[in-house]
């Protein structure tokens, strides 16, 4: 559900003139009155609250947790384990 920002179009309470914000369903119809003293209220747009990156993912932590495991190169055809279950070594021998 997304929080929607209202504040007063006119003269209003101290709550609405600061800005409010209401936890609302997509289908509720947009409020047009303060809940606290009737005033005349609009929505506000505002900037979305988004969480970008992906470096949480990328975490050892994460990826064996998730039974994942990864090797990384150590020499020429020989990969040592750095995360997760398995051998220590794999090598083309």
């Amino acid at each position: 559900m997304p929080i929607y920002e209202y504040a007063a179009t006119a003269k209003g309470c101290a709550h609405c003139k600061a800005h409010f914000d209401v936890l609302q369903k997509l289908r509720d119809a947009a409020l047009t009155q303060c809940p606290q003293c009737g005033a005349a209220v609009a929505r506000v747009i505002s900037a979305p609250a988004v969480a970008s990156g992906q470096a949480h993912v990328l975490k050892e932590s994460h990826a064996a947790k998730h039974g994942f495991t990864q090797y990384r190169r150590a020499g020429k055809g020989v990969y040592e384990k750095t995360m997760g279950k398995g051998p220590k070594y794999i090598s083309g021998d």
